[in-house]
């Protein structure tokens, strides 16, 4: 093997982290090193840009079979009677700021438990942002509670806050930002509003561990903070999920919630004192997680440093616009980077026929979410018995007229996403991916002809 390259076996055992601090160059053709942004694009029939993949996702190393091992061996695989996942909880907290941590199944269930402690139920509306993924509106679904969709602002990706507002009525019960990407939402404008109409906040920060608002951790400032540890999260093992607060009495709402309604303190000792179900994190799970947050900030702070070179390369080509961060965001660890697609700036190249070009140059691009405000499954959910027996015609009629986003609706035509795979190696990595846009900017219009 030459120096300075790593086999798939050596990355996933250890020495990824080499790569992580950029000591390993990327591996590209010396051909396609050399001709640059000029050359014909591989959709036309030049070599690509990359020709291997880009670092694997989910990263392992020593610590972590230790941690799991160690776990298999105590023999207290469930987390009751156990001290694994107490101890992650503990960590998580300290990390994060905030008083307490419950470790649960996954993110989506993080959502579930937070709204059933704020107990938002039948004929509540929840404001969750038109941009996200399904899981945020599942959860409201899941409390048989109405998701009113809140536009999106088209510079950061965000819920915008200016038309926050507008969609609050006197069945609202709380506002759900996420914090799409690591980018976080503007705080201080839905804490204004939340304390002016007396409504809780839960932050899903499923996408955002460690991200910060004015300094402050995002997840900890809201009543709730909810995040997911899935295979391709930033902290990641597989699936699993924590809800974070510093009240108390939400911590002991959702404590006994994620265990079927148990005291935390007294066990079944005095019987069952909420409604609950079964949202345990497992020891394994802990394990994992324990040993990933050993090197946790050292990615985030690879990532970081990536993406702010990979802005100021799309910036000086155009076309490709980065989502913009509030002042008040004062990191973003960029789970997903985020962007925009602007046909003008391509002679016209359509966004899609700009995906499969980049995609022949090695480089894996998403288009992002669709209008989830515009999705089927809702109407489906709505003319359902069970919601049918909740609200009358006359209120989802007024419900479907106030889910109107156009400018989620164009964001939807325009998204880009990044993974933060494009993001974990090293600055010759996200070069390579400014050089296959800039390349497909140049031959836009021969492309236009061949898609």
């Amino acid at each position: 093997m030459k120096k300075g390259h790593l086999t798939r076996r050596e990355f996933a055992l250890g020495s990824a982290s080499v790569a992580l601090i950029g000591a390993v160059a990327s591996p590209r053709s010396a051909k396609a090193a050399a001709l640059g942004p000029d050359s014909k694009p591989a959709i036309l029939g030049g070599p690509p840009v990359r020709t291997q993949p880009f670092p694997s996702w989910p990263t392992l190393e020593s610590v972590d079979e230790g941690k799991v091992i160690d776990s298999l061996r105590q023999r207290k695989w469930c987390r009751l009677g156990a001290n694994i996942t107490t101890e992650f909880e503990g960590k998580w907290a300290q990390g994060l700021g905030a008083k307490f941590a419950i470790g649960v199944v996954n993110g989506t269930n993080a959502l579930y438990a937070a709204l059933n402690a704020l107990e938002v139920g039948p004929g509540d509306e929840v404001l969750v942002p038109a941009y996200t993924f399904v899981a945020t509106v599942n959860a409201v679904i899941q409390q048989f509670a109405l998701p009113v969709f809140v536009d999106t602002d088209l510079k950061t990706q965000q819920m915008d806050t200016s038309k926050l507002e507008s969609k609050i009525t006197e069945n609202t019960r709380c506002i759900m930002p996420v914090h799409m990407g690591g980018n976080v939402a503007n705080l201080d404008e839905i804490k204004r509003i939340a304390a002016k109409h007396r409504l809780s906040i839960v932050e899903d920060a499923c996408q955002a561990h460690y991200s910060e608002w004015g300094g402050k951790k995002a997840g900890s400032i809201g009543d709730v903070g909810c995040f997911s540890f899935q295979a391709s999260k930033i902290l990641p093992c597989g699936e699993g999920g924590a809800v974070v607060t510093s009240r108390e009495d939400l911590y002991d709402r959702m404590h006994a919630f994620q265990n079927n309604g148990r005291d935390r303190l007294t066990g079944t000792r005095n019987g069952y004192l909420y409604q609950g179900s079964n949202l345990r994190m497992t020891e394994f799970q802990a394990a994992l997680l324990l040993g990933q947050l050993t090197r946790f900030e050292k990615i985030c702070k690879v990532r970081e440093e990536n993406a702010k070179h990979l802005t100021a390369l799309l910036k000086q080509i155009g076309g490709v616009e980065p989502a913009g961060m509030y002042e008040q965001c004062t990191r973003n660890t960029y789970y997903v980077y985020l962007a925009r697609y602007n046909p003008a700036a391509f002679k016209g190249l359509s966004r899609a026929a700009f995906l499969k070009a980049i995609a022949k140059e090695g480089i894996p691009m998403g288009a992002g979410y669709v209008p989830l405000n515009k999705e089927p499954f809702l109407e489906k959910t709505f003319r359902s018995r069970l919601f049918g027996r909740i609200y009358s015609d006359e209120r989802l009629k007024r419900y479907r007229e106030m889910n109107q986003c156009p400018a989620n609706d164009q964001l939807a035509q325009e998204g880009l996403f990044l993974s933060q795979t494009l993001l974990i190696g090293t600055k010759q990595d996200v070069e390579q991916v400014a050089e296959a846009v800039a390349r497909i900017q140049k031959h836009a219009v021969e492309i236009a002809k061949v898609s």
